[in-house]
């Protein structure tokens, strides 16, 4: 198995529409945050099918795929990545967290860091320190903050919360409304498990929270709730 192989396997996937659909939707026109990616047109389903069935990949090939050009290989190894992960001894995890966080030139856009941050980033700290992801968090790099934020959701299906509100509270002043997505995304899912977790940050945080970091943050609310938050919209 090498990276050109699985290369021309999700190639055989190729559909000139879908790709030139993928160009609009993640944003690749200049000065857009996804600028000059490329796109083979293959479906998630054609993707993930292709990375099953060459799961046992090396680094070396797997870090050729994350540096090339087409969306969907780095998508691809990302997904060979996260199942490695997921079976390999702590040992192993360790290379595949440390690889990863190497390789985040490769991991430029949302759903490559939706498919992959928690699973292998949030699931090896999850018993470890995790400043790493105040690191990541202040960063320059929008993909990197956007990697600390989902990767917390290891620890929200924990019931842990705690680096999910601070990270959240970090990003409130953030420009890009991708992060104020993610970070609603996170207290939503935090919210859904303990609502007197959300509902305390939002009362501290609401009248400062970005308007789509909140809309996404009490979408599973009811009625009356979200609309004593939304009363900043109201107001404004």
């Amino acid at each position: 198995m090498t990276a050109e192989s699985v290369k021309q396997q999700v190639f055989s996937f190729g559909n000139p529409q879908k790709a030139e659909h993928s160009k609009y939707f993640f944003k690749t026109g200049k000065g857009q945050y996804g600028e000059g990616d490329r796109f083979i047109g293959s479906t998630v389903p054609e993707t993930r099918k292709v990375a099953k069935a060459n799961k046992n990949l090396s680094f070396d090939e797997l870090g050729k795929l994350l540096n090339d050009e087409y969306h969907e290989c780095r998508f691809c190894a990302l997904v060979i990545l996260s199942e490695q992960f997921e079976k390999a001894c702590d040992t192993g995890r360790k290379e595949i967290f440390e690889f990863y966080l190497a390789h985040t030139h490769g991991i430029n856009n949302w759903d490559l860091v939706d498919v992959s941050a928690y699973h292998i980033v949030g699931e090896w700290l999850l018993d470890k320190d995790r400043s790493v992801l105040y690191q990541l968090a202040s960063s320059e790099n929008l993909w990197e903050q956007r990697i600390a934020i989902i990767s917390t959701l290891a620890f929200i299906r924990k019931k842990d919360f705690t680096d999910t509100l601070k990270l959240a509270e970090k990003f409130l002043t953030h420009r890009h409304d991708l992060m104020h997505k993610a970070c609603g995304w996170m207290l939503r899912e935090a919210g859904k498990r303990d609502e007197k977790t959300l509902t305390c940050f939002l009362d501290a945080h609401y009248t400062e929270m970005p308007r789509t970091m909140l809309r996404y943050a009490i979408e599973k609310l009811t009625p009356e709730q979200k609309k004593k938050y939304m009363m900043k919209e109201v107001q404004n």
